[in-house]
């Protein structure tokens, strides 16, 4: 079953361009993930629908983070800021990797 990791952000249009990134890194590593991006505005409908395994949020809504945690940490799935600067670059490859550590945590405590 493919891991949801979900990014949120603004509007999410470069956030999009960074869940592309992280995608084809999970492709070219044939890991069983889902990377999708979405604009902050449909937050609360993405994660009643589709119970993503992991939420990012854009640098761009930093300020969502404590309301998200304190809204949706019932899910149990982890919530993580992309850092600005992977997210200037465009780092596919380490935003991926943290999502799969939080993913890993959440399990081993689990």
């Amino acid at each position: 079953m493919k891991k949801k990791i979900y990014l949120f952000c603004s509007q999410g249009m470069s956030t999009s361009m960074l869940a592309k990134r992280m995608q084809d890194v999970a492709d070219s590593h044939s890991m069983p993930v889902e990377v999708a991006a979405y604009s902050h505005g449909l937050l609360n409908q993405i994660i009643e629908e589709k119970k993503p395994d992991v939420i990012l949020l854009g640098p761009q809504v930093k300020y969502l983070y404590e309301d998200t945690v304190a809204n949706f940490g019932f899910y149990g799935a982890p919530i993580l800021m992309i850092s600005p600067e992977d997210y200037g670059i465009m780092d596919g490859e380490k935003v991926l990797k943290q999502a799969i550590i939080a993913l890993k945590k959440k399990k081993a405590q689990a």
